[in-house]
């Protein structure tokens, strides 16, 4: 049921083009949506056992030789991160079905993406083998592309999937570098089995730098500073997506990825100090980014990457804490990583709720820039109500959400101060609360110029009006969930909440980590920071129509997204002149090419594996005709090199042929003579055949450089060929290995079940090999009957 659960977007995403039909001229997405709320009711079923502390695991095995399984496993961390895509995701389609033009959009094109990319996500967050976990990673970066640019039409749209896919497969691959590099020291692929050996990895040559890669992957996904810069351009994409991918799950899976494998490299300084200021930077960063745009998506674009950089600075807490030691200092952890876990479940309600309101604003009015909106309260009420809840939780008003977390991360940032050091920290916390002086900022900035002021008609080239009730459902659901989760702030904490940290500090005592969360704990220092945010805030609010003027505020594109282009267009540069220098046109070059490579690459693995031997004495003798065909076939070969008569070419290059397939025989390979001889009684058959065809031999000019480089690779892969070929056979004769021919001798008839030895090695023991060439042969076959039938047209010759 499990792994079914997992796959099953995927598998309704593969019937979608048959509902399609089915449904032609109705709206495909009821159907598509019965799968996040069949998904959502099946994980809700695992609450009772993952809340008394259980875990599930579930094992299919995919690829045993490798290590490699399909297990799929559940835990409170998982569970918790099932239920978000799960949840939100059945509120996103059903949004999604008023908000697309069913006669417009290629609806079953954008649910296929959407499928795939939710099944995508629940592979991710459900499994326990890491290379699965990348199949499932790089499959959501390739269907978040997709869905960026489902208005593929937009230059903007085309351009923000190139370079979110671009950013986030580059991560991908150094992540899989880093989990290779856990499986060479760990020994298993299994994460589970990882986090056993925490302390034995600790110590490993190789652990600094999978953590390095691990986190590169980590920090790409989710849009950390500097790889923040594809997020904005995703908000290309159509609202639903915006709502899904960038607001509660795509951008999550960082943050995710860092929570798992905070038990592996939890301990370790380098760790703590790269998500300290990385979430540090990337908080401020995304917060001061925000106030500059006036297009609401890009506010909520930035004001996301800023909300993340908060996550990973609150997991960074955590690992300082950890780190310290003591029964105090773990409940600071403790209370760093359920801090996070609060704030990530707030996040997906206020700032989905956010999105869907903007994508209401778009729809109703035609366009999201502040400068052309003002006044929507009266016009647009409940729309309006919907964005007080989720801008006050954004900004930590109460009595909403996000004042609880809020509340909670100004905790986590006093509680630096009990860390070695003391006050050596207080620039941590300073710069934390400042970065919150700015959210506030962002979020008045939003409500103020969308929905106060005087509402103007002419503004707009359509009929300003509320959205109908369907559009309003999704966000209105998470618009009240911001208010209940504010209201009863420990509605999830027990079964949920508190599973999802003992994921993430499995060996830490559960009662550091059972917290209950109130909206008002008297008067505190925290409650004085918050005071202190809205009142500067406010400040910063009216003061932002000034700083406009500001040279770097006045710009709304990330200076950063320089670098980007710049790299792109010296990639494309580089690439186009190492194109012209490798791409002459001449096939000898190419073949200079291909051969230089395969030395220089033999060369290396001798060098690296130490296993260039040459023999210490020729045993046996060979015939005395051997070396007559031997001196033949030397002849034979020279005399090209002076032949000028095409005919006496053509007979050349057949007796080196026929040499070799003599040789072949002589030393008992008959098979290969006879396909020697085959290959070169065609050859020179064909050759005379197209002798008419054939150009005049003439002496080619050769500058003496060229003739010198020729002359060197040449006599470099013939030296290299029979150097190869002795190392070969003298290494196994030196150390006494058994001979490849032996494991064929043995095993021809009683795993090939045949006599011929030859034929069963391309049948059986090498037959993709053999499969592969045929399937070349058949590809020449077509190509030369297309010749044939296009040679004559109409009987003339073309």
């Amino acid at each position: 049921m499990l792994h079914g659960a997992i796959l099953s977007p995927f598998l309704l995403a593969l019937l979608l083009p048959l509902l399609f039909r089915w449904t032609r001229g109705r709206q495909v997405g009821w159907a598509v949506l019965l799968a996040p709320v069949a998904l959502f009711v099946y994980f809700a079923s695992f609450l009772p056992q993952i809340g008394r502390g259980e875990t599930i695991l579930r094992t299919l095995p995919w690829v045993p030789s490798l290590g490699i399984s399909f297990d799929a496993y559940v835990d409170g961390l998982g569970l918790l991160f099932a239920l978000l895509i799960t949840g939100v995701g059945a509120l996103v389609v059903l949004y999604a079905i008023f908000y697309l033009d069913r006669r417009k959009e290629q609806l079953h094109h954008f649910y296929f993406y959407l499928l795939l990319f939710m099944g995508a996500m629940l592979g991710i967050v459900l499994s326990d083998n890491l290379i699965l976990l990348y199949v499932f990673w790089e499959l959501t970066s390739l269907s978040s592309s997709l869905l960026v640019a489902f208005w593929y039409d937009r230059d903007r749209s085309v351009y923000g999937a190139r370079k979110s896919m671009l950013i986030t497969v580059f991560g991908g691959f150094a992540m899989l570098a880093g989990f290779i590099l856990l499986y060479l020291e760990g020994g298993t692929f299994s994460i589970q089995g990882l986090i056993a050996q925490a302390d034995s990895l600790f110590g490993s040559p190789l652990f600094y730098a999978a953590m390095a890669l691990v986190l590169l992957g980590a920090f790409t996904k989710s849009a950390q500073f500097p790889f923040h810069i594809w997020l904005p351009d995703a908000m290309e994409a159509p609202t639903p997506v915006s709502a899904y991918l960038h607001s509660a799950t795509m951008v999550k899976a960082g943050v995710y990825l860092v929570a798992r494998m905070m038990p592996i490299f939890g301990g370790s300084e380098v760790w703590l100090w790269a998500l300290l200021l990385t979430g540090l930077v990337t908080m401020c960063w995304g917060s001061v980014s925000a106030i500059r745009q006036h297009d609401l998506k890009g506010i909520l674009a930035f004001s996301t990457i800023s909300q993340l950089g908060l996550l990973m600075l609150l997991l960074g807490i955590g690992s300082a804490a950890m780190l310290a030691g003591g029964t105090a200092m773990e409940r600071v952890y403790a209370a760093a990583v359920t801090t996070a876990l609060v704030h990530l479940v707030n996040h997906a309600t206020f700032k989905g709720s956010l999105f869907m309101i903007v994508g209401i604003i778009d729809h109703e009015t035609g366009t999201r820039d502040i400068r052309r909106l003002g006044g929507l309260m009266t016009v647009m009420p409940i729309a309006f109500t919907v964005a007080l809840f989720g801008l006050s939780a954004m900004a930590g008003l109460p009595p909403f959400n996000g004042f609880i977390s809020k509340e909670m991360f100004f905790t986590a940032l006093i509680s630096l101060q009990e860390l070695p050091g003391g006050a050596a920290w207080l620039w941590v916390a300073v710069i934390g609360w400042l970065a919150s002086i700015f959210t506030f900022g962002y979020c008045a900035l939003m409500l103020g110029r969308t929905f106060t002021g005087k509402f103007k008609p002419h503004n707009f080239d359509q009929e300003v009006h509320e959205a109908p009730i369907g559009l309003l459902i999704s966000p209105i659901v998470l618009g009240s969930l911001v208010l209940l989760l504010g209201l009863f702030p420990n509605l999830l904490v027990p079964g949920l909440i508190e599973p999802a940290v003992a994921s993430i500090l499995p060996t830490l005592d559960p009662t550091l980590y059972s917290f209950r969360l109130s909206m008002w704990h008297g008067p505190s220092l925290e409650l004085g920071m918050s005071l202190g945010v809205v009142i500067l805030g406010l400040l910063l609010y009216r003061s932002m129509p000034r700083m406009a003027g500001w040279g770097w505020f006045g710009r709304e594109r990330d200076p950063l997204n320089r670098l980007y282009d710049g790299g792109l267009d010296a990639l494309a540069v580089g690439s186009e002149r190492i194109t012209g220098i490798q791409m002459t046109g001449r096939l000898r070059d190419y073949l200079v090419y291909m051969l230089l490579f395969i030395i220089g690459l033999v060369t290396y693995v001798f060098y690296r594996s130490g296993s260039f031997t040459l023999p210490t004495a020729i045993t046996g003798e060979a015939p005395v005709y051997v070396y007559g065909v031997s001196l033949l076939l030397i002849a034979a070969t020279f005399a090209l090199l002076q032949i000028k008569e095409r005919i006496a070419f053509i007979v050349a290059l057949g007796v080196i042929g026929l040499m070799v397939s003599l040789l072949f025989t002589i030393f008992s390979a008959q098979d290969l003579a006879l396909t020697q001889l085959l290959v070169e009684t065609v050859t020179v058959i064909l050759l005379l055949l197209a002798f008419r065809r054939l150009p005049e031999m003439t002496s080619e000019r050769i500058p003496p450089f060229s003739r010198m480089v020729k002359l060197i690779v040449s006599t470099v892969v013939g030296v290299g060929v029979f150097l190869l070929g002795v190392s070969a056979y003298s290494y196994r004769t030196e150390t006494g290995l058994p001979s490849i021919s032996d494991f064929f001798k043995a095993n021809t008839y009683e795993l090939g079940g045949g006599q011929n030895m030859v034929n069963v090695i391309l049948v059986d023991f090498r037959a993709l090999d053999t499969l592969l060439e045929v399937l070349v042969l058949g590809i020449v076959g077509l190509g030369i009957m297309m010749l044939v039938k296009h040679r004559f047209k109409g009987g003339e010759d073309v």
